[in-house]
């Protein structure tokens, strides 16, 4: 049986994506978090996390807590397993992400390396 890829979305995350499409008056219905990578930051590759309407034909669809995440096959490989987390804390606020693929993080934690 193939291992299944996926990216987990907390449900304090999932409450604040949802605060946050309430917010900007977006269709619930139609956007879609993607969680992506790309080349930059301190550390070598930075998260992407965007709300969207549009899809490619080759991104994966997850579901959690009732949240549509997306992302593209090349994100995924270093996504894989990934917990992304919401955090409210005195020192700021902000996503978290806990990536089992990273080798290491950079201190504003937006950049990993592999």
């Amino acid at each position: 049986m193939a291992e299944t890829i996926t990216v987990n979305l907390t449900p304090t995350a999932a409450r604040e994506i949802k605060t946050i499409i309430e917010q900007q008056e977006l269709d619930a219905d139609k956007v879609c978090l993607r969680v992506g990578v790309k080349g930059g930051g301190c550390s070598g590759f930075s998260y992407i996390l965007d709300l969207t309407e549009s899809r490619k034909d080759t991104d994966e669809e997850f579901e959690m807590h009732g949240v549509r995440v997306i992302c593209d096959p090349k994100s995924l490989l270093y996504l894989n397993g990934t917990t992304i987390d919401f955090k409210d804390e005195i020192m700021g606020r902000g996503f978290v992400f806990n990536n089992p693929n990273a080798n290491t993080t950079c201190g504003c934690g937006s950049s990993f390396a592999v």
